[in-house]
């Protein structure tokens, strides 16, 4: 069994990103410049959002964060995001989700310029994914994309399973594990939670890829031997011996599936880290892609 190690794999391309870096700085280039927006005070998404800050500040982006507050109107955050849309120092950006309720997710997705969308959220975005074009990949989908690419793992004929069907990782994930070339060409099953028989079908795959949320929902004996079992799921679940005070699990009983598995990712450690590396992998391309245009 190998462990997919994503805080290598994402070490390793920040190194890259940082070496692309440093040579625009010695032509005298502008460098990368992503912003991030956060709306409220949740705990989560301010780690993740300083998480990102401090991964630019290691690559040598350009970086901002706009904060609001959790009272901000639709109409404040859309015209914060117009300004960001036209300001051309920032190659991308993106809004940090969750939002409060008493703005529309879908709205302000659709307002943010498709060629600033380093996140791959915008339907532009995921239209020209699903026709092979070049386009920004959700950030979660394309690092695991880059785990399997980096470890060699053949997808080509494969039975890919992919459990979870949200527009941030299940549904882009069965898309590009079916599409020409590799990681690719794979015969991709959806599953969700109205699925029959979903042990079943699991129990035939090659590849599982697991995003539900739900602790060890992936038992060992769910998953044929050697199957590669890529793990997007980490949940805080509260244990009293814990230092915090609570552990993070991931969709699958690591424990005893990484006895069967050929390759298996960690949580934490494994597609986490890979989702901020390929966020700045976005964002230098971004960079590029408003140079040629310019």
């Amino acid at each position: 069994m190998t462990i997919l190690d994503g805080k290598k794999i994402s070490n390793d391309i920040k190194a890259e990103i940082k070496a692309e870096v440093d040579e625009m700085k010695a032509k005298n280039e502008k460098v990368p410049h992503l912003a991030a927006i956060i709306v409220g005070n949740d705990g989560a998404s301010m780690t993740y959002v300083n998480t990102k800050v401090k991964a630019c500040e290691k690559v040598g982006f350009e970086s901002t964060l706009v904060r609001m507050s959790s009272t901000t109107s639709e109409v404040e955050l859309m015209d914060k995001i117009e300004k960001l849309n036209k300001e051309d120092s920032i190659d991308g950006f993106i809004v940090q989700l969750p939002l409060p309720p008493q703005i529309d997710t879908q709205k302000v997705l659709l307002a943010v310029n498709p060629d600033k969308d380093v996140d791959g959220f915008h339907p532009t975005n995921f239209g020209k994914m699903s026709l092979d074009m070049t386009s920004f990949i959700p950030a979660t989908p394309f690092g695991i994309l880059e785990l399997l690419e980096r470890y060699d793992i053949p997808t080509k004929g494969k039975h890919t399973v992919v459990v979870g069907r949200s527009h941030i990782v299940g549904r882009p994930m069965s898309i590009l594990m079916g599409r020409s070339g590799f990681p690719g060409n794979s015969t991709v099953t959806l599953t969700h939670e109205y699925t029959k028989n979903i042990t079943q079908i699991i129990s035939q795959a090659d590849i599982v890829i697991i995003a539900v949320g739900i602790p060890d929902f992936l038992k060992a004996e769910m998953i044929k031997d050697d199957a590669v079992v890529i793990d997007v799921g980490i949940t805080r679940v509260p244990d009293e011996t814990a230092k915090k005070g609570y552990v993070l699990k991931g969709d699958v009983d690591f424990e005893n599936a990484s006895k069967k598995a050929s390759y298996i990712t960690p949580v934490p450690g494994g597609v986490g880290p890979m989702t901020i590396a390929m966020l700045l992998k976005n964002t230098l391309l971004a960079r590029e892609q408003r140079r040629e245009r310019k």
